[in-house]
């Protein structure tokens, strides 16, 4: 069966590409790896949440949070050793809640990622009305979604890294979708700067699961300004373009010959201004690509991006057949970040892990249903690693799966 079943114990397969695990300078052995807690704050309602700090040894730091599972600082070495935050977030608890309903920088996405035309969906013969919160649109599993919810967490030991295991259960019913849905995702940060992400959900009734980090990245350092100078790459022959609410057409269209073309290296902000209807309607980049895999559900490259000053390098790998490439179309200034800065339109980009937009009202895309005594299991891969800017690689250098 197609879909999600297809993604059942990928988590061993593949591994994920680096060009350099360690900047230049640093000591061949590092650090051992670490994890601390320390509390983050309360809710209104009382609960309290902690944040985590998982270290590398190798200069990479990622701290997490129960809220939301949110990926709150992630900091990762230029060229030269000198290690800055790379990821969009709030320095407070309050900031959070506030305020990422908008831009849900950093936070597990659930119970299904991206957009449901119309908040509706018809499985096994009965349809599901979901609450609309973008446009006409149902968008990251609704007005309460996992991005809002307190994960139970505990470290975890793994072979070469540190990890924190995150659980929450979603009731039969919740932002109204069916089946009582059993989720953990655990965040394993290696030695070699690598930051593992593994995604696992059961229900009790079919449903439909789609699920995915919402990080923005900015390599050059969060609050340094637009990312268009970045250079992406993205292993995706095809694309869904979408209407005029971002809802896919369902067409898997070339992007050959299109803006939308990243099979080679091109600066996020090339053609971003390029006169292309499917710019002009996401106001920017925010598409799903598809992306080419030798087998579904097989760990694969989907994206390289490098940062040209700093000579920084994001490779991400993934088990899902698709990724979202949005370019920060929507920051418009009005949030303030970790650094105290502004963020403006393109201070980050997100790629986002998914499932298709909109799967359960398109029979042909891959199935997001999930049924009773089958298991939802993805991971996706972030590497970061370090390229000397005075020999950067063409980008030919990087050879796409297919």
């Amino acid at each position: 069966m197609r879909g999600v079943l297809a993604l059942t114990g990928a988590m061993v397969a593949g591994s994920a590409l680096a060009v350099s695990a360690l900047p230049a300078g640093a000591a061949p052995g590092g650090q051992a790896p670490s994890i601390t807690k320390e509390p983050f704050g309360t809710l209104p309602d009382g609960t309290k949440v902690d944040r985590y700090t998982l270290t590398s040894g190798q200069g990479v730091r990622v701290r997490i949070l129960t809220y939301g599972g949110i990926v709150q600082m992630l900091e990762s070495p230029d060229q030269h050793g000198r290690s800055t935050n790379v990821v969009l977030g709030f320095a407070t608890l309050k900031d959070y809640v506030d305020k990422n309903g908008g831009p849900y920088f950093g936070a597990l996405i659930g119970r299904y990622a991206n957009r449901i035309a119309q908040g509706r969906f018809t499985l096994d013969g009965k349809t599901y009305q979901l609450a609309v919160n973008n446009g006409p649109n149902s968008l990251h599993g609704g007005l309460k979604g996992f991005n809002t919810k307190v994960w139970k967490a505990r470290p975890v030991k793994t072979d070469g890294g540190v990890g924190l295991r995150l659980a929450y259960t979603s009731a039969d019913g919740e932002e109204n979708y069916p089946g009582t849905l059993t989720t953990t995702v655990t965040y394993t940060l290696t030695r070699g700067n690598e930051l593992r992400v593994g995604y696992h959900a059961t229900t009790d009734k079919a449903t439909v699961v789609n699920l995915t980090n919402h990080s923005y990245f900015n390599l050059a350092g969060e609050g340094t300004g637009d990312t268009y100078g970045h250079r992406m790459q993205i292993n995706a022959s095809r694309y869904t373009p979408v209407d005029d609410t971002l809802i896919p057409t369902g067409r898997l269209a070339p992007v050959k010959g299109t803006p939308f073309d990243f099979t080679r290296p091109h600066a996020i902000g090339e053609r971003i201004r390029a006169n292309d209807p499917q710019l002009l309607i996401g106001h920017g980049y925010d598409h799903n690509f598809v992306i080419d895999q030798d087998r579904p559900g097989r760990l694969t490259k989907a994206a390289r991006v490098t940062e040209p000053g700093s000579g920084r390098v994001l490779e991400v790998s993934t088990t899902e057949p698709g990724i979202q490439f949005y370019s920060g179309n929507f920051l418009d200034g009005s949030l303030i970040g970790t650094s105290g800065r502004a963020y403006r339109q393109g201070d980050g980009f997100a790629l986002e892990t998914q499932h298709y937009p909109d799967s359960p009202n398109h029979p042909s895309f891959p199935s997001t249903v999930l049924r009773p005594g089958q298991t939802f299991d993805s991971t996706t891969v972030y590497a970061f690693s370090t390229v000397s800017t005075q020999s950067r690689p063409s980008g030919l250098a990087w050879r796409l799966a297919r």
